[in-house]
């Protein structure tokens, strides 16, 4: 036997009447003028409680993702929450500038794939940056301070905290810490000279840099 059920049956209940009104009001040449305008009320009714129906259908679907996002955890080990992002802190300090106690190379907001505490990794990622810079010489002297600027912020950046990783894995650390802080002068000379566009100094600091970039990667090999 079917049973009634009021909040199932109402959108089929209220589309019969309308269909039944529809036909009442062309029923006749003389009333039909007259009888359209509660046809007209009864489908826009009956639109606005589909409508109103759709928007709860969506509101209850959507409260278990909700629900969801509130019981995850800040952190979730994927992506960072914190803003504005924290800044990596280093262990070696004597890596840093006497003078400023920091390299001014040193561009924030930037990503780092972490490959974890390996002097291997780090020797490997060393290598393959200071392979990039040594490239980087073609394009000097050719009105590209800007990218140069740039470019070499980003892959000193890089070498900065791969340097600190591989000097706390190091078993011999007084070797790395002296070629790290040679090879960082040599960055911030190179910088200052690429931000004033001297093309003569450029090409000087450069050669220095890349006598330095080439015994790293003899030592990482």
């Amino acid at each position: 036997m079917a049973t009634y059920l009021p909040g199932l049956n109402a959108p089929a209940a209220a589309a019969a009447a309308a269909t039944a009104t529809s036909r009442h009001a062309f029923s006749g040449s003389s009333s039909g003028s007259s009888r359209s305008a509660p046809h007209v009320v009864t489908c826009q009714a009956s639109r606005r409680a589909a409508s109103l129906g759709l928007g709860l259908a969506a509101v209850l679907l959507r409260q278990p993702d909700a629900a969801r996002a509130d019981d995850e955890p800040a952190n979730n080990g994927w992506w960072l929450t914190e803003f504005p992002l924290p800044v990596p802190k280093i262990l070696n300090k004597e890596i840093n500038n006497p003078e400023t106690g920091t390299r001014s190379f040193i561009k924030n907001g930037i990503f780092m794939a972490d490959i974890g505490p390996s002097f291997a990794a780090h020797a490997y990622r060393l290598r393959s940056t200071a392979f990039d810079l040594l490239a980087l010489e073609d394009l000097l002297g050719k009105d590209a301070s800007s990218y140069v600027n740039k470019y070499l912020r980003l892959k000193s950046t890089f070498m900065y905290y791969d340097f600190d990783k591989l000097i706390t894995a190091a078993d011999d650390k007084p070797p790395y810490v002296d070629l790290a802080t040679r090879l960082f002068d040599s960055f911030e000379n190179l910088q200052q000279a690429v931000t004033a566009k001297d093309d003569p100094k450029i090409s000087d600091r450069y050669a220095e840099t890349k006598v330095i970039l080439q015994e790293l990667m003899a030592k990482m090999a």
